[in-house]
């Protein structure tokens, strides 16, 4: 980058400026390859891979996260062009050239550490579409990083500042255009609060069943009515639907068989194979919440028949007096 005849001082405004035009940009770029990743995931779902988070928690982050840094990105950008318009020499300040040398640095290591990625997963015989596709994005998205700020450095958008606008409008575009794709895969606001609705649910009626169970093996009997597993010793109350706060609806059908009942607002999200690779040396359990194949339930009420194995939960052996 070739210095200007007058080099301007770095004011405290300039330096600021060009730290918060970073930290945007950086920000709104891992947000934005994020937020691709889980693209990726959820058309290519692998076998292999951990289910996802049902309430698509990830996705939400990086949309929020692209809503307010891409234009925090574009508007300093924009102030720090107008700048340099006002005042030619301010395109020769050590922050500015700092800030370059720093980016092309990031993004060509960037690209190299992808490429080096790429083929060793290749030549393992390991690569798969959603491996490849995510490698494509980095790949793609870095090269443009680099070639944006080599012709910065080179000093093409200030001599060209039309298309320095027309990029700015191009990236906002490619921005709006993948948070409003997240909307079709996670949902409305309102469907995530439906789903934790659900959860919720859930949860309660597998606390209601565990407490079935254990009052069956303590009785030798079912419970003919909810209210009658309260216990303030052990302080469990029976839980109620927290949407509606009306109780769960339950029923003995047998000596060793009842039937719980719950109204829902969406069948069970599907999000097996969505989620990250578990680590190859570590054993642990997948992030998030997982679906339970024996809650699982559509839209509406539904109900779940549960029928005790004596030998699986025998009786609790009375002490003799």
């Amino acid at each position: 980058m070739e210095n200007t005849p007058t080099t301007a001082k770095t004011t405290p405004k300039d330096f600021f400026l060009w730290l918060g035009a970073l930290i945007a940009l950086y920000g709104g770029i891992t947000s934005l390859i994020a937020l691709l990743f889980e693209y990726v995931n959820y058309a290519f779902p692998d076998p292999l891979a951990y289910a996802g988070d049902p309430y698509g928690g990830s996705v939400r982050f990086s949309m929020a996260t692209l809503i307010v840094l891409v234009p925090t990105a574009v508007f300093l950008f924009r102030l720090i062009r107008s700048s340099m318009e006002t005042e030619p020499a301010k395109a020769g300040i050590w922050v500015r050239r700092w800030a370059l040398v720093l980016t092309l640095f990031i993004a060509g290591a960037a690209v190299a550490i992808d490429l080096i990625t790429i083929l060793n997963t290749f030549l393992s015989g390991e690569i798969g579409i959603r491996f490849g596709l995510k490698a494509v994005l980095v790949l793609l998205i870095a090269l443009g990083v680099f070639l944006h700020f080599l012709a910065d450095a080179k000093g093409y958008w200030i001599a060209n500042v039309q298309k320095a606008n027309l990029i700015g409008i191009g990236v906002g575009i490619l921005a709006l255009v993948a948070i409003v794709a997240g909307f079709f895969i996670v949902g409305t606001p309102n469907h995530a609060r439906d789903l934790r609705f659900d959860s919720q649910k859930v949860s309660d009626l597998q606390s209601i069943q565990y407490q079935i169970v254990y009052y069956w093996q303590t009785k030798q009997v079912l419970p003919s009515t909810l209210e009658m597993l309260s216990d303030p010793l052990s302080n469990f109350a029976v839980p109620r639907d927290p949407e509606t706060g009306q109780p769960y609806l339950y029923s003995v059908t047998g000596p060793l068989t009842f039937e719980l009942c719950g109204s829902f607002n969406a069948v069970t999200p599907n999000t097996q194979g969505q989620g990250q690779y578990p680590g190859r040396d570590i054993s642990t359990t997948a992030w998030g919440p997982q679906p339970d194949e024996n809650w699982q339930h559509e839209a509406g009420q539904q109900c779940y028949t549960r029928t005790i194995d004596p030998e699986r939960y025998p009786a609790f052996e009375k002490p003799i007096r």
